[in-house]
């Protein structure tokens, strides 16, 4: 496509603004990079400031450099012990990707070389130079340390590295009605019974596209989720309604491989395709919260704490390895917030 590209600040983070002549078919393609964004002010499209994406769009940066034979044939062969302890394709994709940023960084010094002090001076010279988020220096941080330790047989303290503090931010959470709104709002077969499956069962997004027919035990009213997150199988309730609904979608659409498929038959239906189904509803009902897939998740642990259900079997449901975790639902239920009296009241 025809386009030109440049940097841009928006809200305070790095962005590279993509600017092309619109039509259909751009506009379909260029909503399906990662992290696109819309700005409605400056009426431009937008991606993360990342090494990739200065690369694919050709803009100029000193931090971007050839790496050695030698460097890839060792970032290969750290994809393929990924792999081979079957890390997900995602976890896969994101440590490569960091791993690669970081050496192009020091591109020039032989890797037997770089210890711990070039790590901290990537950290404060690329990350925090350049804003980047503190999942990303996460990330970064991460995949660096199990690469010396797995391919290179070296030891990284990453304790020098002065890591950020982790945010304890609330699970954002739509109203029983909200939800209700949002279901009703879609007419297409498909898309409600996929929405409503991801809210009535505490599905991640992830976990719903990689259902196939036979994960439907509805003979017990049961959904088998295989490989959930941290490779972990589990048993979720299939209510009646859900039940009626999967079985009118299915007489419709005969899915062959996955439950819920894409275009192509056999292949499963896109993540970023859902998404837009879900803001597309959302617009629909007015509300302007700005809801993803997630939200939908965090609602039905939500609703079911304020239903009375034990905290421990919410935890079995949704998959959560550590209690804490479960536990952040408290903070936003408002059931029992709703029955404290306010000192003011009795003034």
């Amino acid at each position: 496509m025809k386009w030109k590209a440049q940097l841009m600040d928006h809200k305070g983070e790095k962005r590279i603004a993509i600017y092309f002549e619109s039509s259909p078919e751009l506009n379909s393609r260029i909503k399906k990079l990662e992290g696109i964004k819309w700005s409605q002010t400056l009426k431009v499209w937008h991606v993360p400031d990342t090494l990739a994406y200065r690369q694919q769009f050709k803009i100029d940066s000193p931090e971007i450099k050839t790496l050695s034979d030698d460097k890839l044939k060792r970032m290969a062969a750290f994809k393929q012990w990924l792999q081979s302890k079957r890390y997900s394709e995602s976890t896969i994709k994101t440590y490569s990707e960091a791993l690669k940023t970081f050496l192009q960084f020091f591109s020039e010094k032989p890797l037997e070389q770089i210890d711990n002090q070039d790590i901290v001076h990537f950290n404060n010279a690329y990350i925090l130079k350049n804003k980047l988020s503190a999942a990303y220096q996460n990330q970064v941080v991460n995949a660096i340390k199990l690469f010396f330790k797995t391919i290179e047989h070296k030891a990284i303290d990453v304790s020098l590295v002065h890591r950020p503090r982790r945010e304890h931010t609330l699970p954002n959470v739509l109203s029983k009605e909200e939800v209700k709104m949002i279901l009703e709002a879609l007419t297409n077969i498909k898309h409600k019974t996929m929405l409503s499956l991801i809210y009535s069962c505490g599905l991640r997004c992830g976990e719903l596209l990689a259902l196939r027919p036979i994960h439907i035990d509805s003979k017990r009213h049961l959904i088998i989720i295989k490989n959930g997150k941290g490779k972990k199988d589990r048993v979720v309730p299939l209510s009646a309604k859900i039940l009626e609904m999967l079985r009118d979608y299915y007489k419709l659409f005969t899915p062959k491989n996955y439950l819920f498929e894409g275009q192509q038959i056999g292949e499963p239906y896109d993540a970023r395709s859902l998404q837009q189904v879900l803001k597309q509803a959302v617009k629909k009902t007015g509300i302007t919260k700005p809801v993803t897939l997630h939200w939908l998740r965090h609602s039905y642990a939500t609703h079911l704490l304020e239903n009375g259900t034990d905290l421990r079997y919410i935890q079995e449901l949704l998959g959560h390895k550590h209690s804490k975790t479960t536990e952040i639902y408290t903070h936003v239920s408002t059931k029992a917030i709703q029955n404290i009296q306010s000192p003011f009241d009795s003034l």
